[in-house]
């Protein structure tokens, strides 16, 4: 009776408990115009096809997807460049990761950049070709409405993300080398200029992604025309940025044309890495964690033009993306140094060039 007793016990602790959380990948592959669901495993970093999701809707692909999930983790935001130019949101299924199609609402232009503000209340996006600063309302359950606002002549304007805060936006704008500071009302979804409206970087720099530093003091970017990391310190207050240091993400004996594309950092912040689609690498650095400069620990060959990658939330893994190789290499992250040591090769679909990683439930 004891041991029964016991069982049942031990039976019932296992079904008041939650489920395990899981990870899961998505991947936008803009040329086969469909959305890859993978699930993460945690402990071994081996990757496994959950399914494979058509954009509806869409007559003509694009050249990119961009994503954004939103802050409770219950849409996915997928961006068109073809036709027609549209956001796409996906509810997400929280037990399995699989996505059903809810809406798709228009957008201003072609963006190379969207991302939700903190409240999940608006989508802002970056046109690149179209030069552009957009503020699109998101409705109920995950829809994208008509754009509320939409800002003009910013040359090649290549990112887009709020603060920690929800306060200040920044968007790089490659045309113009410089890195535009913006305040945003979290109530109307309104971006201003600051009063200091943009930091410059070096001519033809041609600034593109850029991360905030998990502490909130720190922004870095990278120049996709010159292949170096910007590091600038971040005044949340104001939304200004201040220039420190730049460091080369170029491996050594790089010839030809830098054509950076995506930088990341690890959630702990020790680590930054950055990718260059000329020669296909991925750079490391490791963060000071008093100034948060940078110090390079090498390059590493990755997949062909690596437009995109991503880092899972226990900084264990980075998962990378090839245009042109048309798969997916998984790495794992040493600890202690930074140092990639690539895992697996997964194929993908067609130009597979956005990463989004989210835990669930």
């Amino acid at each position: 009776m004891a041991l029964l007793t016991a069982i049942l016990l031990v039976l019932g602790a296992l079904m008041a408990s939650p489920a395990a959380a899981a990870t899961f990948v998505y991947v936008g592959n803009a040329e086969s115009n469909e959305i890859y669901v993978l699930q993460l495993d945690r402990q071994r970093g081996d990757l496994t096809v959950v399914e494979r999701v058509a954009i509806p809707g869409i007559e003509k692909p694009g050249i990119s997807t961009p994503m954004s999930v939103s802050p409770d983790r219950r849409f996915l935001y997928v961006g068109t460049r073809g036709e027609p130019k549209v956001a796409a949101g996906f509810a997400i299924d929280q037990a399995s990761g699989r996505l059903k199609h809810v809406a798709s609402g228009p957008l201003a232009d072609s963006l190379a950049y969207i991302a939700t503000d903190r409240t999940g209340r608006f989508l802002l996006g970056a046109s690149y070709p179209g030069h552009k600063v957009t503020v699109n309302p998101i409705g109920p359950a995950g829809t994208v409405q008509p754009p509320q606002q939409v800002l003009p002549n910013y040359p090649n304007a290549h990112a887009i993300m709020a603060d920690a805060a929800n306060r200040h936006v920044l968007v790089p704008t490659l045309g113009n080398d410089r890195v535009n500071q913006f305040t945003f009302d979290a109530a109307t979804g309104k971006l201003a200029p600051t009063t200091s409206p943009a930091a410059e970087v070096k001519a033809k720099a041609g600034p593109r992604h850029f991360v905030y530093h998990p502490g909130g003091k720190i922004v870095y970017v990278v120049g996709e025309l010159d292949g170096a990391v910007y590091v600038f310190d971040y005044h949340g207050a104001t939304g200004d940025l201040t220039q420190k240091q730049s460091v080369s993400a170029l491996p050594p004996g790089f010839e030809g044309k830098p054509s950076a594309a995506d930088l990341h950092i690890t959630p702990d912040g020790k680590f930054l890495y950055a990718s260059e689609r000329t020669s296909s690498t991925l750079a490391g650095f490791a963060v000071d964690a008093m100034k948060g400069t940078l110090t390079s620990f090498g390059s590493v060959p990755t997949e062909k033009q690596p437009r995109g990658f991503a880092i899972d939330t226990s900084g264990r893994y980075l998962l990378a993306v090839g245009q042109l190789s048309h798969a997916m290499s998984s790495y794992a992250i040493d600890q202690t140094s930074g140092k990639l040591t690539k895992l697996k090769e997964y194929p993908m679909g067609k130009n597979p060039n956005w990463i989004e990683i989210v835990d669930l439930p």
